[in-house]
């Protein structure tokens, strides 16, 4: 998608919500960089001037993405085993990650970006680990899968944070990987090769380029401290993400393999700081905690993925209690929806703890705006876009990621802006309250919608169906 072609790099909203809180009559202004220059308050409409046709927001960033897993949505919603696991949907999508190409990939990202930004997202950390060809060897061009990809998020207009994922065994301890797992292997020389390919690429469309460690099962310790001293040669500002004590199975069998829980043994053996993002982390006890938290890493807590999947319920209060910073995904994408993964967040601490409001805080009393300004800072860090950094969001030096709500949305319509974003997360029933969107100072959705929404929604539908067939066709065989 060409870059929108104006000189108009500004834009005035009745209400925002800034750093510090909710805002009147704001300018934003940005450079041709997109970054922004100007952040004024009380100010006067420009005339002729872009004017916002709602309260203005900062963009939030998806800070976990299995692109790939868009496409299998709504596909493993029936009982497969007597008691269905995580476990039992992973051997599932196994079976259709087979079958995926490299245009499939970019025709599914592209929609799920598409998608994305449609929902509030203006960044996607896309933890990619569907590298090579179904038989588990390299492609011709050993990053093309990665290109495709970054294509993707190219031509949707998002911006994009690529997690290359280090992946070599089955299980704790080293244990061999199993034949479903052949496309995701790479030996840690090979990771930062590719690394080292891909870098001068994301630079020249502005994207992050980080390192994803799929587990503590998949990477044996050796390979995770090798993986580590080699990102950070490359770039000691690069973000470093891993899942983590997602599964009460996989605690167990950390505790059997080195006698201590994930995340405990995570701390002592590995360099965890504010590079980090500490995917799920569901099952910490208070120790953990509290020493996770110190560190300055994120949390990325996915609402609905995990619960799609059953694997329980983040103590986020607690998380809090000792200044932890956490940001939102979509994770396997049963979910495309910013204000609706809020929306979940909250009701599942609501649920478990049978209170109200419950991420609310004494400076910030509306739920919605204070969960939505730590995921955005939460976000930022995880991104590569916040450490070190300042305030995250409508901020001075800041990417001009910015989302407008539609004031004229039924639920929305005649509520002041901070109950606006409230019914945006609470109350507007499935349907989005989004008007339009930027990323990086250029315009990308236009009344609730995409330019490519129609073009890029029939690329995923192929591609989808030419995976289910060629599925059908394998189980047949």
């Amino acid at each position: 998608m060409a870059p929108e072609q104006t000189a108009q790099r500004s834009l005035f909203a009745a209400q925002a919500l800034l750093p510090g809180g909710w805002a009147r009559n704001v300018l934003v202004q940005w450079d041709a960089a997109g970054r922004i220059t100007g952040v004024d308050t009380d100010a006067r409409a420009p005339a002729g001037r872009p004017v916002a046709a709602g309260p203005l927001l900062p963009g939030l960033p998806n800070l976990h993405s299995h692109a790939f897993q868009r496409a299998f949505a709504g596909l493993a919603e029936y009982r497969a085993e007597r008691q269905d696991s995580f476990w039992s949907w992973r051997q599932l999508m196994y079976r259709f990650a087979a079958h995926i190409t490299p245009g499939q990939m970019q025709a599914i990202a592209t929609w799920l970006y598409v998608e994305m930004l449609e929902a509030g997202y203006t960044r996607v950390c896309e933890f990619h680990y569907l590298h090579h060809d179904h038989t588990g060897q390299p492609y011709a061009d050993d990053a093309r899968m990665s290109l495709a990809l970054l294509h993707a998020a190219r031509t949707a207009g998002i911006g994009i944070t690529l997690l290359p994922a280090l992946y070599q065994s089955s299980g704790f301890g080293a244990q061999p990987p199993h034949a479903q797992q052949a496309r995701f292997i790479r030996s840690t020389a090979s990771m930062l090769s590719l690394l080292e390919r891909l870098r001068p690429i994301a630079q020249a469309q502005s994207a992050v380029l980080g390192l994803a460690l799929h587990s503590l099962r998949a990477v044996p310790p050796d390979s995770l401290e090798a993986a580590v001293q080699g990102i950070t040669a490359l770039d000691p500002q690069a973000p470093i993400h891993i899942h983590i004590a997602e599964q009460q199975q996989e605690v167990d069998d950390c505790i059997a393999w080195s006698g201590q829980r994930p995340v405990q043994w995570l701390l002592d053996h590995a360099p965890v700081d504010a590079r980090w993002c500490l995917v799920h982390a569901t099952r910490m006890t208070p120790d953990e905690h509290a020493a996770a938290a110190r560190t300055g890493a994120v949390v990325g807590l996915c609402p609905s993925t995990e619960a799609n999947l059953g694997d329980g319920i983040f103590d986020l209060p607690l998380w809090l209690q000792h200044g932890g910073r956490w940001g939102l995904g979509s994770d396997s994408h049963i979910c495309v929806n910013a204000a609706e993964e809020l929306l979940l967040l909250e009701y599942g601490q609501r649920l478990s703890r049978r209170q109200r409001n419950v991420l609310a805080h004494a400076t910030q009393p509306e739920v919605a705006t204070a969960m939505s300004l730590q995921a955005v800072q939460g976000g930022a860090q995880a991104a590569g876009h916040g450490i070190g950094a300042g305030l995250a969001g409508i901020a001075v030096g800041r990417p001009a990621d910015l989302v407008v709500l539609d004031a004229q949305h039924l639920a929305l319509r005649g509520l002041p802006a901070h109950s606006m974003l409230s019914a945006h997360v609470f109350g507007s029933q499935r349907s989005s309250a989004l008007d339009s969107l930027w990323v990086a100072g250029v315009r990308r959705v236009t009344q609730g919608r995409h330019a490519l929404h129609e073009a890029a929604a029939q690329g995923f539908i192929a591609a989808r169906s030419a995976i289910i067939a060629a599925q059908r066709a394998g189980a047949i065989r």
